[in-house]
């Protein structure tokens, strides 16, 4: 008998198990289950006292008002089974079941002024998994996306920036730089603006900033940074029209590998799409290097 039901406190070393059987066979996305405020948005099933697989959902963007009408709201989830049950269908239909009421009941909370996808991310290697969601559930493919890491200990000449451009870190102290910031990162993403609820939980991890890089009093590129473990993460890397090709966003990059080593941080990583050809001759030319890809799949929901 399969039993489903949100997750418990007195889950974790269950969960634990869970993490090391899907992880043992390679590179995979697992969501943590975050804290007990979550917990509300995270199923779990059970089968003779063993979790047997767990799912969660998320919402990621939500788009603020005024954005142009082609914008989604999104919605993500997160759906693992133990290895040897990947194909089995009944039991991922059980809990998928749960995480779409879910998923309609989040979507209640957002703008009725744009509509709303239901995304997943899998590492390419999960093939099992993506047919699930392909195949049965009827998700189409729509990105992919590379995650690369950099190994701090290797070394890296320092770029140079124009005389008339200033750098400097951003902390966005201020509901106004708050939204100061999201226009321009509006400017960049339009369809899928990162809205201030998802600004709020990038800003709560350790060590989180952005760094910047202006000239006078405007902005012309942006990045952020923080900590994930024992490594640095990166986020949002962009420059504006008409500052491109001149050097800011490496200059920018260099910064952020010098904040991760003054944390004593081991390595730095981040994602990007898989298409973008620029963006990869950037990162590989600052020592970043491919290990896996991401896949992404959506249905409206």
């Amino acid at each position: 008998m399969t039993i489903i039901r949100h997750f418990e406190q007195g889950d974790m070393p269950l969960l634990g198990e869970l993490y090391n059987s899907v992880s043992s066979k390679g590179n995979v996305v697992f969501w943590w289950v975050g804290t007990e405020e979550n917990w509300e948005n995270v199923y779990c099933a059970f089968e003779d006292g063993k979790m047997v697989a767990k799912g969660q959902v998320s919402i990621i963007n939500i788009v603020p008002p005024g954005r142009s009408k082609d914008s989604r709201h999104s919605i993500y989830l997160n759906l693992k089974t133990i290895p040897e049950r990947e194909g089995d269908y009944d039991l991922l239909e059980k809990v998928y079941q749960s995480l779409l009421l879910r998923a309609l009941e989040l979507k209640e909370t957002l703008s009725k002024d744009y509509k709303t996808t239901l995304c997943i991310g899998n590492d390419s290697a999960e093939v099992l998994n993506a047919q699930f969601f392909e195949k049965v559930k009827g998700f189409s493919h729509y990105n992919s996306l590379f995650k690369m890491k950099h190994n701090l200990s290797d070394g890296l000449s320092e770029p140079t920036l124009a005389k008339k451009l200033e750098f400097a870190t951003w902390n966005m102290e201020t509901p106004e730089e708050d939204e100061h910031y999201l226009e321009l990162e509006a400017e960049i993403w339009p369809e899928t603006p990162l809205g201030k609820e998802r600004l709020a939980e990038f800003k709560q991890n350790p060590l989180w900033t952005s760094l910047v890089v202006r000239e006078g009093e405007k902005v012309a590129g942006s990045l952020m940074v923080w900590q994930e473990e024992k490594g640095g993460y990166i986020e949002n890397v962009f420059v504006l029209e008409p500052w491109r090709r001149s050097g800011i966003a490496k200059y920018m990059l260099f910064q952020a590998l010098s904040y991760f080593r003054t944390h004593g941080l081991e390595e730095a990583c981040l994602m990007v799409l898989t298409e973008n050809d620029s963006a990869l001759r950037l990162y590989e030319s600052v020592g970043f290097i491919l290990t896996n890809e991401e896949r992404r799949y959506r249905i409206e929901l």
